[in-house]
């Protein structure tokens, strides 16, 4: 199977995540047809030069390839049709690139339904936020057919800085579960490092440039330090997001019998977190949570 460019590639969801994802496959020079549940963010997009469908119909009907970054399974499944009688001629000669991150259970059933509909369907889920998506620097973990994985993957390079196969599908949800045990681990100590370094009055702009310069410093550790520093909580991931990620590794985990002890206390955090009504804050805004244990200490 290869992907023709004589139809446009269908992009639906075009949010936080989706947008700079769409913008950068418009800019590498590839016909897109947008679509999203809040026509209002498909502007910019239009502007660009993508073009944009009037409901996800036109988007089935014109394109066969569509890359879906959507917030959940509903959405997914709301949009497919399925459970449908539309959900077969929505689905048959179609590649489907789910880059969302829902449950492995869930991508697995999907997959199914669609080879039984006659599509062809690669899990392509992303570890990256708002501002790698936006440099074109994600990177995609793809389970699926490995011929129609080979197909698709120049389409996903304008948006992602490596393409790793992992195998069948969920495989690609498992991996990118486990990549996220790490950043999660990793953003919620530094908040945890910060709130200490500040309880012992040390200079919070000394203590970024002391990780800065260490052996640990990374990409994730400088764009959340500089956050923390500047009290910037603007979305870049979000709590909910996070909370909801950490949810799905503690489900995993415990279907597997696997032991989460830090992921298991990130989900008490980012609860908190979102209950002090930060869900919509970036990740970092977890040393809130953190503080406000000590507060109650």
């Amino acid at each position: 199977m290869t992907v023709t460019r004589a139809a446009p590639v269908g992009f639906i969801g075009v949010g936080a995540m989706g947008e700079p994802m769409a913008l950068n496959l418009v800019k590498a020079g590839t016909p897109l047809l947008v679509w999203n549940r809040t026509p209002a963010k498909s502007a910019i997009l239009a502007k660009a030069g993508a073009s944009v469908a009037k409901d996800p119909a036109e988007v089935f009907a014109r394109c066969e390839v569509i890359i879906f970054m959507l917030v959940d399974a509903a959405a997914m499944d709301s949009i497919t049709g399925r459970g449908e009688r539309a959900f077969a001629d929505r689905i048959k000669g179609r590649t489907l690139i789910n880059m969302a991150t829902p449950a492995p259970g869930y991508s697995k059933e999907l997959e199914g339904d669609v080879r039984r509909a006659g599509g062809r369907y690669v899990e392509a889920p992303v570890s990256g936020s708002r501002k790698p998506a936006e440099a074109g620097q994600l990177v995609a973990m793809v389970a699926g057919e490995p011929a129609v994985i080979e197909s698709v993957r120049p389409l996903l390079a304008p948006m992602c800085r490596a393409v790793i196969s992992c195998g069948a599908v969920p495989n690609g949800l498992y991996m990118k579960l486990a990549v996220n045990v790490f950043l999660i681990a990793v953003v919620t100590g530094l908040a945890e490092a910060a709130h200490f370094a500040q309880g012992h009055g040390l200079d919070l702009a000394q203590f970024v440039s002391a990780i800065d310069a260490g052996p640990l410093a990374s990409d994730v550790s400088r764009v959340k330090g500089a956050k923390l520093l500047a009290n910037d909580f603007a979305p870049q991931a979000a709590i909910t997001n996070v909370l909801e990620n950490v949810r799905l590794i503690a489900a995993a985990a415990r279907e597997a019998g696997i032991a989460s002890p830090l992921t298991d206390v990130c989900h008490a955090l980012y609860g908190e977190t979102k209950a002090l009504g930060l869900g919509g804050a970036d990740m970092a805004a977890v040393i809130r949570a953190i503080e406000e244990r000590t507060a109650k200490s």
